[in-house]
């Protein structure tokens, strides 16, 4: 399992409150009831916090699931990418 996906799993937890049990490998955004605003901010956190404020999630497809997001972002900054700290809270959810 990718360094990753604990990060993408803290973030919708922690910020976004998405309940653990429903985040899978094959979970999509639409999924997890996040809607656009939601995903850019998610997107905004990701990039920051694990890929150093690189990357273009623009790139990936409206229908990617975590797994995608998970091997984008290995392809994108590596296994050595810098994981952050605490993630901010919202009332997005």
């Amino acid at each position: 399992m990718s360094a990753i996906h604990p990060k993408i799993t803290e973030v919708l937890t922690h910020t976004f409150k998405v309940p653990v049990a429903e985040i899978h490998p094959d979970s999509t955004m639409d999924s997890l009831e996040m809607d656009s605003l939601a995903v850019a901010e998610f997107a905004v956190l990701i990039r920051e916090t694990t890929m150093g404020g690189d990357g273009d999630f623009d790139k990936l497809p409206k229908d990617a699931t975590l797994a995608d997001i998970t091997r984008y972002i290995d392809a994108t900054a590596g296994s050595g990418a810098p994981m952050g700290g605490l993630v901010p809270t919202s009332n997005a959810r």
